[in-house]
Order: structure tokens, then C-alpha cells, then sequence
């Protein structure tokens, strides 16, 4: 992997909410060559905001049931 190409994808997990941990993490692992380890980090880091969304679908839609709850004893 190409220099370049590793700080596009450094810049892009920071702006994708990545952990520094993680970060840093894919910087040590370009540094020694792990192209491979990168992916799976990547693939990971994904799998993570991937939950997180979920998460959060799951609080709208009981939120959603509150507001129908409230607008029909209204």
C-alpha cells in the first residue's frame, strides 16, 4: 500500500469516527507491512459502526412508539 493511500485512509477513519487507538493501530500495522491486517481492522472498525448504528435505529424506533403512545392518549 501506498503512502498516500495510507493517510487518505488514516484521514477517512478519523472522519468516519474511528478510534485514535485504531488509528494508530492501521499506522503501525502499514509501517510493518500488514496490508493484509489493515483490511481486517478496516473490515472491523466497520463491523463496530455497524452496531453503533443499529444501536441508535433501535432508540428511534422506541421513540417512535412513545410519540404514537402520546399522540393517541392525547
Amino acid at each position: 500500500m501506498k503512502n498516500t493511500d495510507i493517510e487518505a485512509i488514516l484521514i477517512n477513519m478519523g472522519d468516519a469516527g474511528c478510534s485514535e487507538a485504531d488509528i494508530e493501530r492501521v499506522r503501525s500495522m502499514h509501517e510493518a507491512g500488514l496490508d493484509d491486517d489493515i483490511i481486517r481492522c478496516l473490515r472491523r472498525c466497520r463491523c463496530d459502526l455497524m452496531e453503533e448504528l443499529h444501536r441508535s435505529q433501535r432508540r428511534v424506533d422506541c421513540m417512535d412508539h412513545l410519540i404514537r403512545v402520546a399522540e393517541n392518549n392525547h
